[in-house]
């Protein structure tokens, strides 16, 4: 990997499909560059983890609820068994105020089914601003693909 990496070819790339599946080096380095870089061209980023996302469309634009996770022995008068449910402000809706192209970049997405990496997709061709990037696992060295070639999509 060079030293310096300018992050041209990545960011054309991202603009032109959307939604880029990327094999980073597992040491790390790489991709905190391409988010540096992402940032001084203009670009508002969010960094978060793929796993425990569900269902993408309702994480990242809706207000949703989410139950605690069970703890074992606890009381079942109020709240049911499973707890109560608590509601979260979506993931990007601060991001996508101002006129400011967003990039979310999930780490683990490995663990992402086909279904909801192709939301993902559907998700960047419908809002125009919002650019994903999916970590898909290690590699050697930094390499990336538009997630509907890696799909077959």
């Amino acid at each position: 990997m060079p030293l310096l990496l300018s992050g041209r070819g990545f960011r054309r790339e991202l603009e032109s499909a959307g939604c880029m599946a990327v094999h980073a080096p597992l040491e790390g380095g790489a991709e905190t560059r391409l988010l540096r870089r992402l940032r001084a061209s203009g670009y508002r980023t969010q960094l978060s983890s793929a796993r425990g996302l569900g269902d993408p469309e309702v994480f990242l634009f809706q207000k949703h609820g989410v139950r605690p996770p069970h703890l074992g022995h606890q009381s079942v008068g109020r709240g049911a068994a499973v707890g109560e449910v608590q509601e979260v402000m979506p993931q990007l809706g601060e991001a996508l105020l101002g006129d400011k192209p967003v990039v979310l970049w999930l780490l683990e997405g490995q663990v992402l089914s086909r279904s909801e990496l192709l939301s993902l997709c559907d998700l960047c061709r419908r809002e125009p601003r919002l650019k994903v990037v999916v970590e898909m696992g290690g590699a050697r060295s930094l390499r990336w693909q538009p997630m509907t070639q890696l799909l077959g999509a």
